[in-house]
């Protein structure tokens, strides 16, 4: 109930108490935004702990899992800058029900490959296409959200937006692990029926629109790409905090490898993994709703290096804990850091990029740290197999604290960013 209250005052903080205020931002279309992107996000964390159980189950080897991250990060690398340009060429929202509605078919053609113990191998190509669909939905998402509040509003709905997308990942793994238990199929056809609605959804939800472009101004493709690229490179707070988090991520992450925590090292079987993937976001939810209500004001530079050194020090915790409990609380640390550094980087994104380049900017930031994700997975399911899975995990959490180290004497400007305000209009954007 209180967490129902939260929400509720949160949403009104956000959405403005008059229609003065609230136009021409629909009231509905933030709460709608944010259920779409809640139920996204758990199907894709309840397919993710399925695909994950599955593959090693079969293989009983690392390196499998770490192939399935890098099956979901090609496509990303070699979509998600072309799909950023889409966005701003047309309205974020058609694009993200594109991108969520193949997703859709993704889960369902998972079913049988899975349910009838088919070869392990057909699934690669499948998670080839998910991560393309993946790579259309989120520069989408991310871009779509600054058109359904005001600018002055953006940081609270941003962290409100978290808080949500945080009780997606604990329940999305937790369903997805009990599911799996009962059987293949339940997991899939959940995951199917979600990414439907969610599909459907997102046509509901209005706001500020983007301008139209002339064609006659329009620059190519690749120009109007490479302008994404140019302006995260001329922003050196943008640059560090998006470098920071890819760093950090790839180095730090350790999911790709809880397969091999739950069913060898903490013997807790597929429920247990369900809320090993759960744990981190019971601590980012918790600090997503009290950013909500209290945005970060000042030092938020400092704010951001301490939170990512706090996540690699709670991953060497994680890493050499062979205590249940000790595992869930390392990674209830690890969430709650992560989330202090999500909500001040998306805030000084948002922020700092003007409408006409959202898509794109979104898009860089996409390839920094989404794909990070996936990339992450790969480097850590190779490195087990070289050195064990638990050097591997500790070797990560160390190289997390030295990138903290390592950027604050890199980028001063982040180091020394205070407060999260709109950045000024640029000039000469609306060229491109």
């Amino acid at each position: 109930m209180s967490i129902v209250l939260v929400f509720s005052g949160c949403v009104e903080t956000v959405a403005g108490s008059t229609p003065e205020q609230r136009d021409p931002y629909r009231r509905r279309s933030l709460p709608l935004y944010l259920a779409v992107r809640c139920l996204a996000e758990a199907a894709a964390l309840a397919q993710s702990v399925a695909i994950g159980w599955t593959v090693y189950q079969r293989s009983h080897a690392p390196l499998a899992l770490g192939l399935v991250g890098l099956a979901q990060f090609l496509p990303m690398m070699l979509l998600m800058l072309p799909a950023g340009e889409l966005c701003d060429r047309l309205q974020p929202r058609g694009v993200l029900a594109a991108g969520l509605a193949l997703q859709a078919l993704c889960a369902a053609a998972f079913l049988p490959l899975t349910a009838a113990a088919a070869p392990l191998w057909p699934l690669y190509p499948l998670l080839l296409l998910s991560g393309a669909a993946r790579a259309v939905a989120e520069p989408a998402s991310q871009a779509l959200l600054p058109f359904l509040v005001p600018p002055q509003r953006l940081p609270r709905a941003i962290a409100l937006g978290s808080s949500l997308w945080q009780l997606a990942v604990i329940a999305g793994p937790a369903v997805g692990g009990l599911a799996y238990a009962l059987g293949a199929a339940g997991a899939y056809g959940f995951c199917c029926a979600a990414f439907s609605i969610a599909a459907l959804g997102i046509l509901g939800a209005s706001g500020r629109r983007t301008a139209p472009t002339d064609a006659s101004v329009l620059a190519t493709r690749m120009a109007r790409i490479a302008a994404g690229i140019r302006f995260v490179r001329s922003q050196p707070v943008l640059l560090g905090a998006i470098s920071l988090d890819l760093v950090a991520v790839l180095l730090g992450g350790a999911t790709a490898l809880m397969p091999v925590f739950a069913r060898d090292i903490l013997h807790v079987g597929p429920v247990g993994l369900g809320l090993l993937r759960s744990a981190p976001a019971v601590g980012a939810c918790s600090v997503a709703l009290w950013q909500a209500r209290h945005p970060a004001k000042h030092a938020v530079g400092l704010k951001l290096f301490l939170a990512v050194a706090a996540f690699g020090l709670a991953t060497v915790v994680f890493a050499i804990s062979t205590s249940w409990i000790l595992s869930l609380a390392a990674l209830v640390a690890v969430g709650a850091a992560d989330m202090v550094s999500v909500n001040i980087r998306a805030s000084l994104v948002q922020l700092a990029t003007p409408d006409p380049l959202r898509g794109r900017v979104a898009a860089v930031n996409m390839m920094f740290i989404g794909t990070s994700s996936e990339l992450g997975a790969f480097e850590s399911g190779l490195l087990a197999a070289l050195i064990g899975t638990v050097p591997a995990v500790l070797v990560g959490g160390l190289g997390a604290l030295l990138a903290a180290g390592l950027w604050m004497r890199f980028f001063p400007a982040l180091r020394q960013a205070d407060q999260l305000a709109p950045a000024a209009p640029a000039e000469g954007l609306e060229r491109i």
